[in-house]
């Protein structure tokens, strides 16, 4: 679908400041194609078209603006086409071009735009070494020990370690020195023993 035909889609059924903004935007970008640019980030596009309609990039960024992102996504995307670099990246959502519904493909459309603008952001702001594994919608960066941190860790639970202060291991994972006082508290020599074996 092109930008063009996008456009008209998007302005059915929206209120007259919506289709006014689409329009806008519209025109920024098509600016941009004429330029032979391809530099279409929000923030871009919200510069080029400040003080003609065209809202701030964080307002494009929000929820309700699903259609003003779709409209700017079609432009990069039409570029894109146009771009051998790009040509593996455009084959992933070819499919969509496939879809006869055309308010489903617009759905489907905004989606990918989510989608592709999600990936672009965690790209930008996750460090290059970060993992970060998705359980239960909660993100969580996951770091691994170096060598010698693993062999600290292994140090405090071996038997060297034990005997050289004299120490003594507990019966609750704790340890305790020759007055029976305890060093570590109850279940350290379990969560050392556990986070050897899970990290």
């Amino acid at each position: 679908m092109t930008p063009e035909e996008l456009l008209v889609e998007l302005k059915m059924d929206v209120k007259t400041k919506v289709k006014q903004t689409l329009q806008a935007i519209y025109e920024v970008c098509s600016e941009q194609k004429k330029r032979g640019l391809s530099d279409f980030s929000f923030s871009t596009i919200s510069r080029l078209g400040e003080g003609r309609g065209v809202p701030k990039a964080q307002s494009i960024r929000n929820k309700t603006g699903a259609p003003y992102r779709a409209l700017i996504k079609s432009f990069e995307d039409n570029i894109n086409e146009k771009n051998s670099k790009n040509k593996k990246y455009k084959g992933k959502v070819d499919w969509i071009e496939e879809i006869s519904d055309v308010r489903l493909k617009i759905l489907v459309s905004h989606q990918a735009a989510q989608l592709a603008e999600a990936k672009r952001i965690i790209k930008e702001f996750t460090p290059p070494d970060m993992v970060i594994n998705i359980n239960d919608g909660l993100a969580i960066q996951t770091e691994s020990f170096d060598h010698l941190e693993r062999k600290a860790l292994e140090y405090l639970m071996s038997d060297d370690f034990i005997n050289k202060w004299h120490f003594k291991k507990g019966i609750h994972g704790d340890v305790l020195n020759e007055q029976d006082e305890r060093v570590f508290k109850i279940a350290t020599l379990d969560a050392l023993g556990k986070a050897l074996k899970n990290l």
